[in-house]
């Protein structure tokens, strides 16, 4: 089994210089704006799902407790990692400015 198999692909491709993505022109173009926003999307998208989902919940419809728990933890998890993310930015921005020329 290989390693690399439980690593995302959009992961892969940030690993990899972005090789596989390629616009309608076949220009590579992606960069760390795009990245981020794709990510920061994928949390919201996360969010949305968990409140949906509790919200079916509290009004009766067929879904499990355990549904309920599991989107909303994954919600909260995604959104910790973008707060580290954010953080660590932040930090090495600060890093930066101090840096003396």
């Amino acid at each position: 089994m290989r390693v690399d198999e439980f690593i995302p692909s959009n992961v892969m491709n940030v690993l990899q210089g972005g090789q596989n993505n390629q616009n309608a022109n076949g220009n590579n173009n992606i960069s760390f704006g795009n990245i981020l926003e794709q990510q920061l999307s994928a949390v919201n998208d996360k969010q949305v799902d968990a409140e949906n989902t509790t919200n079916q919940f509290v009004a009766g419809d067929d879904i499990d407790v355990h549904q309920v728990m599991l989107s909303t933890e994954e919600a909260k998890l995604s959104l910790d990692l973008a707060i580290q993310v954010r953080n660590k930015l932040v930090d090495a921005y600060q890093e930066l400015n101090r840096t003396q020329i």
